[in-house]
């Protein structure tokens, strides 16, 4: 089912713009879309020019009219579902939400229900579409275990500004992590490219042939003898490449059943400590602040989420057993 009314755009080639793409020229004249969504409605033969069906890479001519016509976003196929949500901010253009651990992001097969996006359309009740379809736009991602603040596009122009920034690394991560071992230095640099393991497809690795740039600032917040609390930021955002690049310097995030090693946790020689880090069943990493400029209003905004429960209460614990 459609939703709204269809958009109509029309523009006229200019001297100056004449010899232009189709595409490039519609892409820099209507900044809320992006090249390939233009693409897709040139082929479905929703532009034109001179009143006729084109190609995108035809070379416009002076004076000529280009009309793209913009169909209304189809409803969603995925359902939307009352789960528990905490909405820090939202406007006609964002939404900035909490995201709880054990909640997936984005559905998947096999996983078409009790995730973040799921949750988005049970609570956001003004979405414009992204992308064609009533749903919210996901531009960045948290892991599964992962707990924390992300910011979600309600609109295709929102969404475009957004996935920009997170390119360009403009926007500001800041995470608290939870890991194994006295860390002696005080801060440090994690600077190893991040790609797909060369033998397990479901882990990520430093030893990958195709890595990418991965880039990760850590400091000591607090020491609690055989496990520390760290303050990590990144400027890139590679799959898991926080707990890779932590389990790289030799201190794996507690909790974490991919890449933290059980002889770890063994290795605990206070039996009433080592059960209570065995407590926690997912890794102990929270994204605690996320600060952008707002896509639309050029607001420069950040947001923070407290510590969840379960981390808040592993801590009080540590620091009461910590001698002073």
């Amino acid at each position: 089912m459609k939703i709204g009314k269809e958009e109509i755009f029309e523009f006229h080639v200019t001297a100056p713009e004449a010899g232009t793409r189709l595409d490039v020229f519609l892409a820099t004249n209507i900044p809320s879309m992006t090249r390939s969504q233009i693409q897709k409605l040139i082929d479905q033969g929703l532009v034109q020019v001179r009143g006729q069906k084109t190609k995108a890479g035809q070379k416009l001519k002076a004076g000529e009219a280009v009309i793209l016509f913009k169909p209304p976003p189809v409803e969603d196929e995925l359902a939307p579902e009352d789960l528990p949500l905490r909405i820090l901010y939202e406007d006609q253009a964002i939404a900035v939400v909490e995201k709880p651990a054990g909640m997936v992001v984005h559905p998947a097969a096999g996983n078409v229900r009790g995730t973040l996006v799921n949750a988005l359309l049970h609570h956001l009740k003004d979405l414009s579409g992204v992308g064609g379809v009533l749903r919210p736009g996901i531009v960045h991602r948290l892991d599964k275990g992962t707990s924390g603040v992300m910011v979600v596009a309600k609109n295709d122009a929102a969404h475009k500004g957004l996935t920009d920034q997170f390119k360009k690394r403009e926007v500001k991560k800041v995470y608290l992590a939870l890991v194994y071992g006295d860390v002696r230095e005080n801060e440090g640099v994690v600077d190893l490219p991040v790609g797909r393991h060369p033998r397990d497809r479901k882990r990520m690795s430093i030893r990958s042939p195709r890595g990418r740039e991965a880039f990760t600032r850590w400091r000591v917040v607090e020491r609690f003898g055989d496990v520390t609390l760290l303050e990590v930021v990144i400027k890139t955002g590679r799959t898991h490449q926080i707990r890779v690049h932590l389990n790289t310097i030799g201190h794996p995030v507690i909790g974490d059943r991919t890449y933290g090693n059980p002889r770890r946790l063994a290795s605990i020689a206070d039996r009433a400590e080592r059960s209570k880090l065995a407590e926690m069943k997912r890794q102990t990493l929270h994204a605690g602040t996320l600060g952008f400029c707002h896509p639309l209003t050029r607001e420069q905004m950040e947001f923070t989420s407290p510590l969840p429960e379960d981390m808040e209460t592993l801590i009080q614990y540590l620091r009461e057993r910590t001698p002073v």
